[in-house]
């Protein structure tokens, strides 16, 4: 409000805005670029630990279900070791274009878990639906046909192992989330890769829907 100089009467007021659209627009383009991993433009280890615990609060509030999977390139180290870090970092590339080709749910994550291991948060999936888009996963991965001679059990192309694990928040479940959710993938993922390699191994758990079921 303004008022005259002269008499003290009060006048017009003055409204003042600012657009703050672009300032908008930056914080999120930055908050996008700290979950986003570098290398593979999939989720980062961060958006990783943020969206499983999420996805897992909200599976308990539902009394639902929920899939992991962990992905593992096969022999990657004998790949770079052969044909380079350079070419290895494109296979990682080519390993993550893959993945974003076959998830076509809004909901899904994947993410560059760690080194090689890549791993794709399913809400909402049962086991079956699970082992379904792992089984696509592994195909996909496969028919891109990169060469990797050290890699015998997938007959000389890159391939990857799947472990794939479904967690049921139920009443009377006594494991402890989303670790326990963790764990069971990994687990699946080394028999996996103990059974031969370019395959899928699954697991199942009952996790308690308690206080501390996350």
């Amino acid at each position: 409000m303004v008022r005259d100089p002269l008499t003290g009467v009060p006048g017009d007021f003055v409204l003042i805005m600012r657009d703050i659209t672009e300032r908008k627009r930056l914080e999120e383009q930055l908050r996008s670029l700290a979950m986003t991993d570098g290398l593979t433009g999939l989720g980062n280890r961060r958006a990783f630990d943020e969206t499983l615990d999420r996805e897992w609060r909200r599976t308990v509030g539902s009394a639902g279900q929920m899939s992991l999977l962990l992905l593992d390139i096969d022999r990657f180290k004998g790949f770079n070791d052969k044909y380079g870090h350079q070419v290895g970092d494109d296979c990682l590339r080519a390993v993550a274009a893959a993945i974003r080709d076959v998830l076509d749910r809004p909901g899904d994550l994947a993410s560059r878990y760690g080194g090689e291991e890549l791993a794709v948060i399913l809400p909402d999936t049962d086991s079956e639906g699970a082992l379904e888009i792992a089984e696509r996963l592994r195909l996909s991965i496969e028919n891109l046909g990169l060469p990797h001679d050290g890699n015998l059990e997938g007959g000389g192309r890159v391939t990857v192992s799947i472990g794939s694990a479904t967690a049921l928040s139920r009443s009377g479940g006594t494991i402890r989330m989303p670790e326990g959710l963790l764990l069971a993938a990994d687990t699946a993922l080394y028999k996996a890769k103990h059974k031969g390699r370019n395959r899928v191994e699954v697991a199942l758990l009952l996790a308690s829907e308690g206080p501390d079921a996350a």
